[in-house]
């Protein structure tokens, strides 16, 4: 695995339970300022199974990128842990997100 995904899939880790964070702010973190869409790549390719959080990552508008079946499986994920998420699947940043 590559500097870059061992990077964005630390800081994703840390990400606890009933907190979001956005694509540009993991990549910030992990010292990639400005990949964001290299982020939702990443996860977009994550295997079947995989134990990382990455239901808890949305856009920076505080929606989720995702469209028809996945949209409402990460809407799923996401609510079972508290957060409440619209049927359209934005949620409040300003509740929700990540202080480390």
């Amino acid at each position: 695995m590559d500097q870059f995904l061992m990077q964005i899939f630390a800081v994703i880790h840390q990400i606890p339970c009933g907190n979001v964070t956005t694509y540009g702010e993991i990549a910030k973190r992990a010292g990639y300022p400005g990949y964001a869409r290299h982020v939702g790549k990443a996860l977009g390719n994550l295997p079947q199974g995989s134990k990382l959080p990455w239901h808890r990552v949305v856009n920076s508008q505080g929606k989720i990128s995702l469209k028809g079946q996945d949209l409402v499986r990460q809407r799923t994920k996401l609510l079972a842990e508290g957060i409440e998420v619209s049927e359209q699947g934005k949620l409040s940043l300003r509740k929700y997100q990540w202080q480390p």
